[in-house]
């Protein structure tokens, strides 16, 4: 890359063509430049279009995620999206999906019997569901029960607007089932246990 390359306008014509997160650490090997100067153009960008120019303001904003840097509709707009983007759909999660999610958020990686166990009736469609949503994917195996593992995926994230797990709220102590959820967990994790 030329150094009288524009960083920042070199940066959002990449955003611009990008349908994925893209990490500092990514565009900096690919485009040559140390990842703070990249990071930097990255924080410039994102306060240029968070700050208006014009006196109109721009309709996206430009995002640090768990995955990645990507440029998000402004959210002042979220609403006429939404219903642009659902119209003649239902986009909506199900009661028992939105519990199932939770579950894995805050389980993982986990089987479907776990969450079975948790919620008390089976998941197998809900957990199809939300694979095919992008929300969560297979993990792996459990080395106990050989039982596919599950876990969320950085769409969750963006979903959620969060850049890591971290960043979900704590479950309250108090919450009823709480150490039987604890239980639950353990012995099924460690199936000698009976």
């Amino acid at each position: 890359m030329s150094e009288s390359t524009n960083l920042p306008r070199l940066l959002e014509a990449i955003m611009m063509v990008t349908d994925e997160p893209l990490s500092d650490a990514d565009l900096a090997e690919v485009l040559g430049h140390p990842r703070e100067d990249i990071e930097s153009a990255l924080k410039q960008l994102a306060h240029e279009f968070a700050s208006a120019h014009d006196g109109q303001g721009r309709g996206f904003v430009l995002r640090k995620t768990g995955a990645g840097w990507r440029i998000y509709s402004h959210p002042d707009f979220a609403a006429d999206i939404a219903t642009f983007l659902t119209h003649g759909q239902s986009a909506r999660l199900s009661q028992a999906a939105l519990e199932t999610l939770a579950v894995v958020a805050y389980r993982q990686p986990i089987s479907r019997s776990q969450i079975a166990a948790i919620r008390g009736v089976s998941v197998d469609s809900v957990v199809k569901t939300l694979q095919s949503r992008g929300l969560v994917e297979e993990y792996g195996q459990d080395e106990h029960t050989q039982a596919t593992l599950y876990q969320t995926t950085s769409s969750f994230l963006e979903t959620m607007g969060i850049t890591s797990l971290s960043e979900l709220p704590q479950l309250s102590e108090h919450l009823p089932g709480v150490e039987t959820l604890a239980e639950v967990l353990d012995t099924e994790q460690n199936p000698d246990v009976f």
